[in-house]
């Protein structure tokens, strides 16, 4: 047991990687990589940095000396600050150019950038698998009819593979978005203290060209093509709210999904996985809670809640910048990231899982079709020289004793009793069975599963099928 709390997203619910890539040293790593680059294209362009001093750099790039730094960090207040002289401190040489002309948001926004970018293509892979998981249970299970709901009342039949189409297409729309919002992201780039490149036009002697060639330089050693073209001291942070948006578009589909399958175990037609040993209840033994889906609802509130954060955080901004934003971010960002990455990891290992009880599914629509056929019987008897207002109120009547039966006295439907009983209608018990087959009932539920499938959903596996990861385990 630990004595100081510890975060739950981390110890409990998202993966090693993720938290891996929210690390204070891959941060830090990628601010000497960030000082590295800067002072290997300043030599580039003339400015007197030696060989020795960039070796110097590079050797102690990832080999960081945190006793020291964080000794600094006491002493100056800074973060920052604090990490050039542990820098500096391994690479005396180097020392002197540390940093030149940057300010802090030169490592610290563009380090935020590349790690976002890093935790995007994690979360990427995760949707991908999650979208190949459900397309192979929609496929298996196109043609099995079963009740559809709206205001969770019984309505015309779909198929339990249609109804996974749903939800495979909100995960699709999460990433077209992603899609889009990974074409916005830029480096912030070399942009000095107020956006102005002034300490760089001074460094370089006025000369514009050069100073527009380093930030480039830096910004494709570093895999970007282009950076924000205007930036105050930080670049806006619109960007958070618009990545942590993405990540709360993707907790709802998922809370979408989790609450669709807390009904379908409640009505015992779908579950998500229940181990050999696990127990569901501590009380009720016979209880199998569907714990995973609860969990996967509970975080999703909790990343949906967090993408208000950089949304005041974007709109209360000061000029080129304030600080205000610091603490902030750095809470909610890492946090929010977490928090999708592990609603992903439920949601592959649940995918992966389902459980159908087609005999239970088949039950339920026996009960409810005799109501959902009534207007397929009208038509029918109308056809043979029914009075077409006459039936419709006596189907009324059947349809409301029935019901009232149902509800009342807990017995069967015999609404296809009262009909063959009734001589307003002349048509007997058998013609009645024969026309409740429920694959009359569910339009074409198959067929759209199969050209979902391949005319949307394939091309999308098609185009990250190097994306996907098997890798749906859960530590509790």
């Amino acid at each position: 047991m630990h004595s100081l709390y510890e975060n739950p997203l981390v110890t409990r619910y998202a993966s090693k990687e993720m938290a891996e890539n929210f690390s204070d040293d891959k941060k830090f790593k990628t601010w000497r990589k960030l000082w590295f680059v800067l002072a290997q294209s300043q030599k580039e362009l003339g400015i007197d940095i030696s060989e020795e001093q960039l070796e110097q750099m590079n050797t102690f790039q990832n080999d960081i000396n945190y006793d020291y730094a964080c000794k600094k960090e006491d002493e100056l207040r800074h973060d920052v600050m604090a990490h050039i002289h542990a820098y500096g401190e391994q690479c005396p040489l180097a020392m002197p150019i540390l940093h030149l002309g940057a300010t802090s948001a030169y490592v610290g926004d563009n380090t935020d950038i590349l790690i976002m970018l890093d935790g995007l293509y994690i979360i990427r892979r995760k949707l991908i698998s999650c979208i190949a998981l459900l397309t192979d249970f929609a496929v298996k299970y196109k043609d099995t009819s079963t009740l559809g709901f709206t205001h969770f009342q019984p309505a015309q039949l779909t198929t339990v593979g249609k109804r996974a189409c749903l939800w495979i297409q909100d995960l699709i729309l999460d990433v077209e978005e992603l899609e889009q919002v990974f074409t916005s992201i830029r480096l912030r780039g070399v942009k000095g203290t107020t956006g102005t490149q002034a300490s760089f036009l001074e460094l370089f002697n006025q000369d514009h060209d050069k100073v527009k060639l380093l930030e480039s330089k830096v910004a494709q050693k570093l895999g970007f093509e282009k950076v924000y073209p205007v930036t105050g001291q930080t670049y806006s942070r619109k960007l958070d709210s618009r990545i942590l948006n993405l990540l709360s578009s993707i907790a709802q589909s998922a809370g979408k999904f989790s609450s669709d399958l807390r009904l379908l175990q409640g009505l015992k037609e779908v579950e998500e996985p229940f181990e050999n040993l696990q127990i569901g209840s501590s009380a009720m033994p016979y209880k199998r809670n569907p714990m995973r889906s609860e969990r996967m609802a509970s975080i999703a509130r909790f990343a949906i809640i967090n993408s208000l954060n950089p949304a005041m955080t974007a709109s209360t901004q000061w000029l080129e910048r304030t600080l205000d934003d610091s603490a902030n971010r750095r809470i909610v960002i890492p946090q929010s990231f977490l928090a999708v990455d592990a609603i992903l990891n439920i949601y592959m290992n649940v995918a992966k899982g389902l459980i159908v009880y087609p005999r239970v599914i088949s039950k339920r629509v026996r009960e409810e079709l005799p109501f959902m056929a009534s207007e397929h019987i009208l038509m029918e008897m109308v056809k043979r020289g029914g009075d077409r207002q006459l039936l419709h109120e006596r189907l009324r009547q059947h349809s409301m004793e029935a019901s009232k039966r149902i509800k009342l006295d807990g017995e069967e439907n015999c609404l296809l009793d009262f009909i063959a009983g009734d001589s307003a209608f002349n048509i007997s018990r058998t013609e009645l069975e024969e026309v409740l087959i429920p694959d009359r009932f569910i339009g074409r539920a198959p067929q759209q599963v199969v050209e979902f499938v391949e005319e949307n959903v394939s091309p999308m596996l098609e185009r990250y099928r190097h994306e996907k990861t098997d890798n749906a385990e859960l530590k509790v």
